[in-house]
């Protein structure tokens, strides 16, 4: 399955930025970031297609998902 690039996180176009608003400029940052969620996308795709497999709803996963999100949190202070 070929999934649609993620928006260019981290280009001129649609920098990341830092609390202060700053931009994140650092291309191995940047690359780190990118990584990230490639293996984020990919990891929730194998658990979206499992649950479907295993005949849950795809957008019930998805809302689960979502709220595990939501409810992230960092333990580290901003820089």
């Amino acid at each position: 399955m070929n999934l649609t690039p993620l928006k260019n996180y981290g280009s001129d176009a649609n920098p990341w930025r830092g609390p202060d608003g700053t931009v994140i400029a650092c291309h191995e940052k940047l690359k780190v970031m990118s990584e990230n969620l490639e293996e984020l996308r990919d990891m929730a795709l194998a658990a979206l297609e499992d649950a479907v497999l295993m005949g849950c709803a795809e957008d019930q996963v998805k809302a689960v998902f979502a709220e595990i999100i939501d409810q992230l949190s960092t333990r580290y202070e901003p820089r």
